[in-house]
C-alpha cells in the first residue's frame, strides 16, 4: 500500500505512469533533485499521516518506502 502511493505520488509529481515506476527506481532515473525530494515528501507526510525524518541521502523509490513504513510503526 505505502509503495502504491509512493508511486502514485511520483507519477502525478512527473506526469508520468505509475507502470514506470519500480521499488528499483532511482530518483536520478526519475530526474529528481533534492528540492523535489523535500517537496515529494512533505506530499506523501500529508498523504499517508506521518512525519518522515528525512536523515540520509535517499536514492531508490524502495528507500523511501522503507522510510514511510519504519515512520508509521
Amino acid at each position: 500500500m505505502v509503495f502504491e502511493k509512493v508511486a502514485q505520488a511520483i507519477a502525478q509529481y512527473k506526469e508520468m505512469d505509475t507502470a514506470a515506476i519500480t521499488l528499483q527506481t532511482s530518483f536520478e532515473e526519475l530526474g529528481l533533485d533534492s528540492l523535489d525530494m523535500v517537496e515529494l515528501i512533505m506530499t506523501l507526510e500529508d498523504s499517508v499521516g506521518v512525519q518522515v525524518e528525512m536523515e540520509e541521502q535517499l536514492r531508490t523509490v524502495g528507500e523511501v518506502v522503507s522510510l514511510i513504513e519504519a515512520a508509521q510503526k
